[in-house]
């Protein structure tokens, strides 16, 4: 997502608007390497790429920015530092992508491991943990509203029904004040 975000005070809490994902692949945008596969209604869910000689399924879904989801049995034993940079600057991204690892815990709770195109892993990523809910929904795995644990803390997610807008809440804090003369 792009721009400024305004935020909802909720308690010790913030919530914001994501905006709504896309998922048509010239819009993300994703290459569809083969062209003999089909979409499923105009999107990418676990599609098969083939990455370090090993096949992976990806779900692809746009925040204002490219995500690559792909779901795994544990987040932990995934090689990240081998395989992001592989996904990221795969021929099907243009613009590469940002990739997200993400385990099923329950209907309403993930593990997601993020590696942030141009950045490596990461902490946490708002459009990564709204990405991967909304990808663990449309693959039927969890339900609209799931706690997404990264590495640097918990996101509550809700992709709504009512205007298709992702939602997020978690903490903020201020980490930096500064002044600039020009």
């Amino acid at each position: 997502m792009a721009g400024i975000m305004l935020l909802e005070r909720k308690g010790a809490m913030y919530k914001t608007d994501m905006g709504e994902p896309v998922f048509a692949p010239e819009q993300i945008p994703v290459k569809v390497t083969d062209p003999g596969l089909k979409l499923k209604d105009g999107k990418l869910l676990q599609y098969p790429v083939k990455i370090n000689n090993k096949n992976i399924r990806i779900t692809c879904v746009s925040m204002g920015n490219p995500h690559a989801v792909i779901v795994v049995k544990d987040v932990q034993a995934v090689p990240l530092a081998s395989i992001g940079p592989a996904i990221e600057k795969h021929r099907m991204f243009p613009h590469r992508t940002n990739v997200e690892f993400i385990q099923i815990n329950k209907r309403n709770n993930i593990t997601v491991r993020v590696w942030e195109r141009g950045s490596g892993e990461t902490l946490a990523c708002g459009t990564g943990a709204a990405a991967s809910a909304v990808a663990s929904f449309l693959l039927g795995l969890t339900d609209r509203k799931v706690n997404v644990h990264l590495p640097g803390g918990k996101l509550s997610i809700e992709w709504s029904a009512k205007d298709n807008h992702v939602y997020m809440t978690g903490p903020a804090a201020e980490v930096f004040d500064g002044t600039i003369n020009i």
